[in-house]
């Protein structure tokens, strides 16, 4: 019954933030999941791990009305917290394998939360956003400080933008990633596109002619001591406050930093067979959306693109669909300056591609190229790194990354990665290139999430959140020697 509310719910409303790609494939997905987990032989569907050092065991469920967003420990004692969408913070008892409450919308104001991250004094940060009139929407990012006297935690308002024009489509990502400097002094925060390639979304024409915004498709960093911040929808005006850390991002659902103190960043691509990214994330960086996507041109920029011979457009997507893959004269003139490509992967794992000019499904480490980053559609999230060096040789102050879309092993008949199963775990092996990127290897090592959507870190212990099936907390087991 709880599987069959949480289908309803999805049903009623499309859980656009991460850019999985169409609300028919998210109903479609999340009904399957339904069927699996509740299948007529009685079996259900867990996770596999690949290797035999590494295990695989469930903590809890986390079902309810609400689906869990995001994970979190306190760096002050390792305790684990997870978030519902509708503001719910629970806490994890790993020894007992239980949950309780322990703040809600009541506490901090907010009903519809897409981030969380945990300070090193354990400060509590949540971004969340509001529906307003005219199609509008709202970010607001609340703190929890813990009172020295009494240890609770107070709640106030960091930052609240302005309203800015939401695109009434599947693309409306809106704020939601958030992660927190290692001295506590910035919060980073993730504010996705409006658009799924830069296409006009004039929302039924209330803002003819409208792209993104000042507010879409960039990352702030916001001081963490901040009190009622006003975040204007206008990008010249966060320059000059110094709040605009990196623009050129589609959707960077996740960030993490890695050992070193370099910040790292998921992205979600588009409807067109473009590449998901992973960005070494800098400080002014332009990381090329629209312009560039995966690596690649987005062919709209240019005048003569003719969507009916573009091999990349799949009609099973809902942009293509909807003919947001046009000639397109107005399109933004591609800005000076460098843009900053995509870390490229060179396998084994999660990189297929299609050719553009065959249209076949090729694997680029079996053809010796690199790719910019992970197959297409996987929906790349849940970024965490071994920054206390506990694990193995083989994975010591590594990088490790969830995907969350479902996809076809052996082919392409399903509206996720092609030949690439994703909803897994993968290892990524990152080696800095002098000081202009890295490169990757990445190894998938456990398989068969249901739509996993955010992971913590516990010395040699991985924990993996899903969003589909009972929303379950999985404990990955990593060697330490």
């Amino acid at each position: 019954m709880n599987n069959i509310k949480l289908f309803n719910q999805v049903k009623r409303r499309f859980f656009n933030r991460i850019a999985v790609k169409t609300l028919l494939f998210t109903i479609t997905l999340l009904f399957t999941i339904v069927l699996l987990n509740h299948s007529t032989s009685g079996v259900t569907v867990v996770p596999q791990s690949l290797r035999p050092n590494i295990k695989v065991s469930k903590i809890i469920n986390t079902l309810s009305v609400s689906p869990s967003v995001r994970i979190a420990k306190d760096p002050r004692n390792n305790t684990l917290y997870y978030l519902k969408r509708n503001g719910e913070i629970y806490q994890v008892n790993l020894g007992s394998s239980t949950k309780t409450r322990v703040y809600n919308s009541s506490n901090h104001n907010l009903s519809e939360t897409q981030g969380m991250a945990i300070g090193p004094n354990g400060t509590i940060y949540l971004v969340g956003n509001a529906d307003l009139v005219n199609n509008q929407t709202q970010a607001i990012i609340a703190k929890g400080v813990i009172n020295s006297s009494t240890r609770q935690r107070i709640w106030s308002i960091l930052a609240k933008s302005e309203a800015y024009p939401k695109s009434k489509t599947a693309y409306d990502h809106r704020f939601n990633g958030v992660v927190v400097s290692p001295d506590g002094n910035f919060i980073y925060v993730n504010s996705g596109s409006r658009t799924d390639h830069g296409e006009v979304q004039s929302a039924d024409g209330l803002y003819p002619n409208t792209r993104e915004v000042g507010l879409t498709a960039c990352i702030l960093r916001l001081p963490s001591n901040g009190n009622n911040l006003f975040l204007a929808n206008n990008r010249a005006t966060l320059k000059t406050s110094g709040y605009i850390f990196a623009e050129g991002v589609r959707n960077t659902f996740d960030m993490a930093f890695a050992p070193n103190g370099d910040l790292f960043g998921t992205e979600n691509g588009p409807d067109r067979d473009m590449s998901e990214e992973l960005n070494w994330l800098r400080l002014g960086g332009n990381y090329g959306f629209p312009w560039r996507i995966g690596g690649t041109d987005n062919p709209q920029q240019f005048p003569n693109y003719n969507p009916a011979t573009d091999r990349l457009l799949s009609p099973q997507f809902n942009a293509v669909q909807r003919g947001y893959y046009r000639n397109d004269p107005t399109f933004p003139i591609r800005p000076t300056g460098n843009l900053i490509e995509p870390i490229p992967n060179l396998g084994p794992d999660a990189d297929n591609y299609r050719d553009p000019v065959d249209g076949k499904i090729k694997d680029a480490s079996v053809l010796g190229q690199p790719l910019s980053t992970f197959t297409t559609h996987r929906s790349p999230l849940g970024l965490v790194f071994d920054t206390q060096g506990v694990m193995s040789p083989e994975f010591k102050r590594d990088g490790f990354m969830l995907s969350w879309t479902a996809g076809d092993p052996t082919g392409e008949t399903l509206v996720g990665p092609f030949k690439d199963a994703s909803q897994d775990l993968l290892h990524l092996k990152l080696t800095k290139v002098r000081n202009t990127n890295y490169k990757l290897n990445a190894t998938r090592l456990v398989i068969g999430f249901s739509n996993p959507i955010d992971a913590e870190i516990i010395s040699n212990k991985i924990y993996v959140l899903e969003y589909g099936g009972n929303q379950g907390i999985w404990e990955v087991s990593m060697p330490t020697k």
